[in-house]
């Protein structure tokens, strides 16, 4: 798996209601499919957080460079970081 941040940028306020339809449609099918574990924005208003279930950090990467918020500008950087699920236990596997 793969933890995927998005730090805001400095207009993002503004931007995001914009472009959140358009993410939301992008990121869907592939929470539908299993590859989004989960996602949301980060409450302090500073960006967001994916984690993708995903075989390779270039899939992750090729999943960030196809976003709304990414290309539109709404996050001003992202980082792509391994992740090994610990809890809960029993869904190690993915």
């Amino acid at each position: 798996m793969y933890v995927i941040i998005g730090h805001d940028a400095p207009d993002a306020r503004e931007k995001r209601p914009l472009h959140r339809p358009a993410h939301l449609a992008h990121l869907r099918p592939l929470a539908e499919s299993g590859a989004v574990v989960l996602a949301g924005p980060l409450t302090d208003g500073s960006g967001s957080l994916i984690v993708l279930a995903t075989d390779s950090a270039a899939d992750a990467w090729a999943i960030v460079a196809r976003d709304p918020y990414v290309i539109n500008g709404v996050f001003g950087s992202v980082e792509v970081r391994p992740f090994k699920q610990v809890f809960p236990e029993g869904n190690t596997n993915v």
